[in-house]
């Protein structure tokens, strides 16, 4: 019988690349319109974290300040991102999300929700959603 840190890491293993497999296919139903991919890490972390300048997400991205501020421009272009003046530092340019943003980010949501509602239910017998349901539950408890 396999040791229980071997089985661990076995299920680590599992676990990272099917997350992976499906958030690549997630991805793939998402609304992009003409967005890349870095376009939309911005404002996925603009919605979750709040407004936040150039540098903070470049250090979240893993890029240089310089390419972060290209798509930045392209965002805020495209009427989707905003920037204001730092009220406790008029230095910095706080950004935030658009009215246009935020409805662009809820229709992508739906569309990948809606995509993972149907593979569920077409894939899955109710038993199997009633695990599934479940294996949820026990991975929240692993992030949070």
């Amino acid at each position: 019988m396999a040791k229980a840190s071997d089985r661990a890491a076995d299920m680590a293993s599992e676990l990272r690349i099917v997350l992976g497999k499906l958030k690549r296919r997630l991805r793939e139903h998402a609304n992009k319109g003409d967005m890349s991919l870095s376009q939309m890490a911005v404002l996925g972390y603009l919605d979750r974290e709040g407004p936040s300048t150039v540098t903070t997400l470049a250090r979240a991205e893993g890029v240089r300040s310089q390419s972060m501020g290209a798509t930045v421009a392209a965002l805020q272009e495209a009427g989707l991102v905003t920037g204001a003046p730092n009220p406790a530092d008029g230095r910095q340019i706080m950004l935030s999300l658009t009215a246009k943003a935020r409805e662009w980010i809820k229709a992508s949501r739906a569309a990948r929700e809606d995509w993972l509602s149907r593979a569920i239910r077409s894939h899955l017998t109710a038993a199997e959603q009633e695990e599934l349901a479940k294996a949820a539950a026990l991975i929240r408890r692993i992030v949070d």
